[in-house]
C-alpha cells in the first residue's frame, strides 16, 4: 500500500492485453462526455435550497442503502448507523462515529460496486488520500468535512463539477413542485420532476386513503368516485408536464397489465374506499388488489400515449422483506429482494394497445436477469415503442453490466436500449456510476473490435450513444 491512496486509471476495463488498449481509447472518447441522469432519487430540495451538506455521515453514509445493508449483514444495527427516528434505542446522533463505524467496516466491501462508486467518490471528488480503516477513519472524515465546507461543493455547484446536464428527481403526484418552479426559473432545463403515482394504484396499502386526499388537494379534483380518481391523476400529470417533467416512474410488483372493463374497476375503487380497513373481508383480496394495480398500470400507458411522458417501469421486487424494519426505520432501508418475473405476457395489453404508437414510450427495467435474452430484448427489438433499460440495482455492477450487454444486444441491437441511469439518492455517486458504466461499455465494444465485429470508429460511435445520446433521445418529448 502506498502512503497515498490512489485509484488506478484501468480499473473496470478488461484485464487482457488485446483488448484493453482498445477499450482506453474508446473510454478516452466519452470518459467527459455530460451526464444525463433521467431516473433517480435525489432530494429536489437539496439543488432548490443548495445549502451545504451537513456532514461526511450525513451525505455518503446515513442515505445510502446500498452501503446500510452490507453493514448490517455484518451484524451493525441501523440505528447506530444514524437511520431511524432521532431519539430511538441505540440511535447514534454522532456523524463523526457512524463514519467510524463504516470505515472500520471497508473491508466487507471488497468486490461490490459499492466500494467502486465509494472509492471514486473518496478519492476523485473529495481528495482523500487514504484508505478507510477503523485507524483512518477519523482523517477520512475531516478530510471530506474539509471539502464539504467548500461553496464549490454546494449541490448546484456540484452540478458544474460533475458534469450533470441534467437530473431527474421523482416526486409523488401530490408535489406541488413549488421547488421545480424555482429551479426553472434558476436553472433552466438542469432538475425536472418525474411523476411517482405508485402509492395511489395500491388500495392495499395502508397509506392509500390519505393519499388520496392529497391527490384531491393538489389536483383541486375530489377522488371519492373512480371517475375523480381518474380525472384527478390526468391533472397531476398535466401539472408535471408544465413542471419539465419527461417521464413518470412505475416500481410494481408484477409486470401484469391487464386492463379490467370499466364497470369492474369502478367496482374495485369503490369497494377499496368504502372499506373500514380493520372490517374483516371488507378490504380487497390479493387477488382484486393485484387486478386493480395491473388495471392502473395499463391507465398509466394509456395516459401517457395521450400526454407523452415516457413511462418508466420497474417491477420484480418484494419490497420490505422484514415488516419489523419498514415498521421502525420505513422503506428503502436496504430490505428489498429481487423476485422473478415475467414480462412477455405481462406487457403484452400494453404494447398490443400502444406497442407502436408514435405518442407512447415504455423503457422497462428488471433485476431479473434471465428475462434478459428470453423476454425483454426480444420484445425491446420489435416493439418500436419499448426501450430496454440499463442493468439495476443489484445488477449495476461491473460483471452484471458486462452480462446484460453480452444477453440483450444480439437481439436488441444497441439503439433500442435507454443507455445508462444511475437510480440513486446518493447524490456524489452519480458521476462514479456513470463513470463505470462507460468503462464497462468500453471494454464490451473493445471484444467487438477485437474480434472484427465492429470497426473501432464505429464502437466509439456507439459508446457515446450509449453514455449519452441514447438517454437523450430515450426520454425526449414525445
Amino acid at each position: 500500500m502506498t502512503d497515498t491512496w490512489t485509484l488506478h486509471p484501468d480499473r473496470a476495463l478488461p484485464a487482457d492485453p488485446v483488448t484493453r488498449p482498445i477499450a482506453r481509447e474508446i473510454y478516452a472518447a466519452v470518459r467527459d462526455l455530460p451526464i444525463v441522469s433521467m431516473h433517480g432519487h435525489v432530494d429536489v430540495a437539496a439543488f432548490a435550497d443548495d445549502e451545504p451538506f451537513p456532514d461526511p455521515a450525513q451525505l455518503l453514509v446515513v442515505p445510502d442503502h446500498y452501503l446500510t445493508r452490507m453493514l448490517v449483514s455484518q451484524g451493525a444495527m441501523l440505528p447506530e448507523l444514524g437511520v431511524g427516528p432521532a431519539g430511538a434505542p441505540g440511535f447514534e446522533a454522532d456523524p463523526r462515529e457512524i463514519f467510524r463505524r463504516f470505515c472500520a467496516g471497508w473491508r466487507h466491501f471488497r468486490g461490490t460496486p459499492t466500494r467502486y462508486w465509494t472509492e471514486h467518490e473518496l478519492v476523485e471528488i473529495f481528495g482523500v488520500t487514504v484508505r478507510p480503516s477503523a485507524e483512518t477513519a477519523d482523517q477520512v472524515y475531516d478530510q471530506v468535512a474539509e471539502r464539504l465546507a467548500d461553496p464549490d461543493f454546494r449541490p448546484r455547484a456540484l452540478l458544474d463539477r460533475f458534469g450533470i446536464e441534467v437530473i431527474a428527481t421523482t416526486d409523488p403526484a401530490w408535489s406541488t413542485l413549488d421547488e421545480h418552479a424555482r429551479l426553472a426559473a434558476e436553472l433552466p432545463g438542469r432538475v425536472l420532476p418525474t411523476f411517482r403515482p405508485d402509492p395511489l394504484l395500491h388500495p392495499a396499502r395502508a397509506t392509500w386513503r390519505g393519499d388520496l386526499e392529497r391527490l384531491a388537494t393538489a389536483s383541486g379534483i375530489a377522488t371519492d368516485t373512480y371517475a375523480g380518481y381518474l380525472a384527478a391523476l390526468r391533472e397531476r400529470r398535466a401539472a408535471f408536464v408544465a413542471a419539465g417533467g419527461l417521464a413518470t416512474d412505475h416500481g410494481h410488483f408484477s409486470a401484469d397489465t391487464t386492463p379490467l372493463p370499466d364497470d369492474v374497476a369502478r367496482a374495485l375503487f369503490e369497494k377499496a374506499l368504502a372499506a373500514e380497513p380493520a372490517a374483516e373481508g371488507a378490504v380487497l383480496s390479493a387477488a382484486e388488489e393485484a387486478a386493480f394495480s395491473a388495471h392502473m398500470l395499463f391507465q398509466m400507458a394509456a395516459m401517457s400515449a395521450e400526454d407523452g411522458l415516457v413511462m418508466q417501469f420497474h417491477p420484480g421486487v418484494l419490497r420490505d422483506h422484514d415488516p419489523a424494519v419498514a415498521a421502525a426505520f420505513g422503506p428503502d432501508k436496504g430490505y428489498d429482494i429481487p423476485v422473478a418475473t415475467e414480462f412477455a405476457t405481462g406487457l403484452r395489453p400494453v404494447l398490443e394497445a400502444f406497442g407502436s404508437s408514435q405518442t407512447f414510450r415504455m423503457i422497462a427495467f428488471t433485476i431479473d436477469e434471465d428475462v434478459y435474452s428470453r423476454e425483454l430484448a426480444p420484445l425491446a427489438g420489435v416493439y418500436p415503442a419499448l426501450r430496454l433499460g440499463a442493468p439495476w440495482w443489484f445488477l449495476d455492477a461491473p460483471d452484471a453490466m458486462r452480462r446484460f450487454r453480452e444477453a440483450a444486444t444480439e437481439t436488441a441491437g444497441f439503439s433500442n436500449m435507454s443507455g445508462f441511469v444511475d437510480d440513486t439518492r446518493a447524490f456524489c455517486s452519480i458521476p462514479a456510476r456513470h463513470d463505470l458504466a462507460r468503462r464497462v461499455d468500453a471494454g464490451y465494444l473493445a471484444r467487438l473490435v477485437a474480434e472484427h465485429r465492429l470497426d473501432l470508429d464505429e464502437a466509439v460511435e456507439t459508446a457515446a450513444d450509449l453514455a449519452y445520446h441514447l438517454p437523450k433521445t430515450a426520454y425526449a418529448p414525445r
